[in-house]
C-alpha cells in the first residue's frame, strides 16, 4: 500500500485479520539474515586482503631445449628415384645408418663407370702435365746453353775485336814509318840531284835515290792500304758483334716463347686436371648420396614420399624423424602489453595436457600436477598470432617433468610476479593496469632518486 489518500486503510481496517498481514509482522528471522549479511561481509574482507600472486597466464606447447633436438625431416639434396626402403615407420635408426636407397634420374649421370671414366681421364691430364713439365726443363737446359755460348761467342769476337785494334795501332805505326822514309828519300833524292848538278854524284847514284823515293812511295801506299785494311777489320769485328748478340738473342728468345708456351700449356693443363679432380669428387659424393642416411639417432615417424619408383627434385621432403636424446622445454606466447613483466630467469609453472592438475590462480603453492619452469630466452620480434615467444625450460630445483611427456603436446604456462592483496589485483583489473605498475614507477623513481645523489 502506498498509503497516498489521506484516509488510512490501516485505521478503517482492522489488516490483523489477514495470515498475510500476521506473517509480515513476525521479524524475528531478519536477525539471522542480518547476522549472515555481517559475516559474509567479514569474510569478503578478510578475503580481500590475503596475498595473490600476480601472474601471466599463456598457451604453448612441448619442444625441446636444443634446436639440433627437434622433430625434422629429413631430404635429398639432388634429384632421383625412391629404388629400395631400409626402414619402417616407427623404427629406431642410429646415426649413419640407411634409411632408403635412391637412383640417378638426370641422363649424364646414368654412365655406371662414370667415375673410372673420369679417373682415367684424371690420369691422362696428369700425363700431359708432367710432359710439358719435362719440356720446360729441357727449354731452360737449352736456354742455358744458348746463354753460355753467346758468352763464349762474344767473348771470341771481342778479342777479334781486340786484335784488329792493336793490328791497326801498328799499322798505323807502319803507315807513319813509311811517311817518314819517304820523307828521308825525298830529301835524300833532292839533294843528290843538286850534287849532280854540280858535278860531285853520278848519275847512278841519283839514278838508286831515286829509286829509293819510289820504293818508299810504294811501302807507304802498301802500308796505307794495310791501314785501311785494319780499320776495316775493326768494323767487321764491331758488325760481328752485333750480328752475335743479335743471333743468339733471336734463338733465346725463341726458346723462351717455347718455354712460356709451354707453361702456358702446362697450367692449363693443371687447371684442367683442378676442375678434372672436382668434377671426380663431385661424381664420387654424388654416389654417396644416392643412400639416404640417419643424422642422428632417433625415430622414423612418417615417410613423407613413400612407395618405389617415386621421383622427387632436389630439396624435397622425404621423411620426418624424431631425436632419441633431447632435453624438453615449452615454448609459449604472451601478450606484448605482458611481455616487459617477463624477464630471463622468472619463474613459471607449467599444466601440461592429458595430466591431471588442479590449478588455483593467484596460489601456485596451493596448485597441484603444475611443474616448474625458468625463462632461458625471449623472442625479440613478435610472432604471427601477434605474440611474443617465450622458451621455458625445467626448474632443476623443482619437480621433475613427467617422462611420458611427449614433444608437441600442449601446455598451459603461469608465469609467476609478484604477491598482492586480492583488493589490489581486482582494482588493478578493474582499471586494466598491468601488473607491477605502481611498483614499476616506483623502481624507477627510486633509480632515479640514487643517480641524482
Amino acid at each position: 500500500m502506498l498509503n497516498i489518500s489521506k484516509n488510512k486503510l490501516n485505521k478503517t481496517v482492522d489488516l490483523g485479520e489477514y495470515d498475510a498481514i500476521r506473517k509480515l509482522n513476525r521479524i524475528g528471522h531478519y536477525k539471522y539474515f542480518n547476522r549472515f549479511l555481517i559475516a559474509f561481509t567479514a569474510i569478503a574482507l578478510v578475503i580481500l586482503f590475503l596475498p595473490w600472486t600476480q601472474n601471466i597466464q599463456g598457451r604453448g606447447f612441448v619442444t625441446t631445449l636444443q634446436p639440433d633436438n627437434r622433430p625434422q625431416t629429413i631430404q635429398s639434396p639432388i634429384p632421383g628415384k625412391i629404388e629400395k626402403w631400409f626402414v619402417r615407420e616407427g623404427d629406431f635408426v642410429e646415426k649413419g645408418d640407411t634409411i632408403l636407397f635412391i637412383s640417378e634420374v638426370k641422363d649424364k649421370y646414368f654412365d655406371p663407370d662414370l667415375l673410372e671414366r673420369t679417373q682415367k681421364q684424371l690420369e691422362a691430364k696428369n700425363f700431359s702435365i708432367g710432359a710439358y713439365e719435362e719440356k720446360i726443363k729441357a727449354l731452360d737446359v737449352q736456354v742455358s746453353s744458348l746463354r753460355r755460348e753467346r758468352e763464349l761467342k762474344l767473348s771470341q769476337v771481342e778479342n777479334k775485336l781486340k786484335q784488329s785494334y792493336l793490328k791497326v795501332k801498328s799499322d798505323s805505326i807502319d803507315y807513319e814509318a813509311a811517311k817518314t822514309l819517304i820523307q828521308i828519300a825525298e830529301r835524300q833524292y833532292e839533294r843528290t840531284e843538286s850534287l849532280q848538278r854540280e858535278g860531285l854524284k853520278s848519275l847512278t847514284e841519283l839514278e838508286m835515290k831515286k829509286l829509293k823515293l819510289q820504293e818508299a812511295q810504294a811501302k807507304l801506299i802498301s802500308q796505307e792500304n794495310k791501314l785501311l785494311a785494319s780499320k776495316n777489320e775493326v768494323i767487321n769485328a764491331r758488325v760481328e758483334i752485333s750480328r752475335v748478340k743479335a743471333s743468339y738473342t733471336d734463338k733465346i728468345s725463341k726458346a723462351e716463347s717455347e718455354k712460356y708456351t709451354a707453361m702456358s700449356g702446362q697450367f692449363d693443363a693443371e687447371a684442367q686436371f683442378t676442375k678434372l679432380e672436382n668434377q671426380y669428387t663431385n661424381y664420387e659424393r654424388r654416389n654417396e648420396l644416392y643412400y639416404v642416411r640417419a643424422p642422428q639417432n632417433g625415430f622414423i615417424n612418417k615417410a613423407i614420399r613413400g612407395g618405389l619408383g617415386e621421383t622427387f627434385k632436389e630439396g624435397e621432403q622425404l621423411l620426418s624423424i624424431m631425436p632419441a636424446n633431447y632435453e624438453l622445454a615449452v615454448e609459449t606466447y604472451v601478450e606484448p602489453i605482458d611481455l616487459p613483466l617477463i624477464q630471463i630467469g622468472a619463474e613459471v609453472r607449467v599444466q601440461f595436457d592429458g595430466w591431471p592438475a588442479i590449478v588455483f590462480n593467484g596460489w601456485p603453492n596451493a596448485s597441484y600436477g603444475t611443474y616448474g619452469a625458468k625463462v632461458v630466452a625471449i623472442e625479440t620480434f613478435i610472432s604471427d598470432n601477434g605474440k611474443y615467444r617465450v622458451l621455458l625450460a625445467p626448474d632443476p630445483e623443482d619437480h621433475q617433468w613427467p617422462e611420458k611427456i611427449r614433444v608437441g603436446s600442449g601446455a598451459a604456462t603461469i608465469a609467476l610476479l609478484d604477491d598482492v592483496p586480492i583488493w589490489y589485483e581486482a582494482w588493478r583489473k578493474l582499471n586494466g593496469f598491468p601488473a607491477n605498475y605502481y611498483q614499476q614507477e616506483s623502481e624507477k623513481e627510486e633509480a632515479v632518486k640514487k643517480s641524482q645523489k
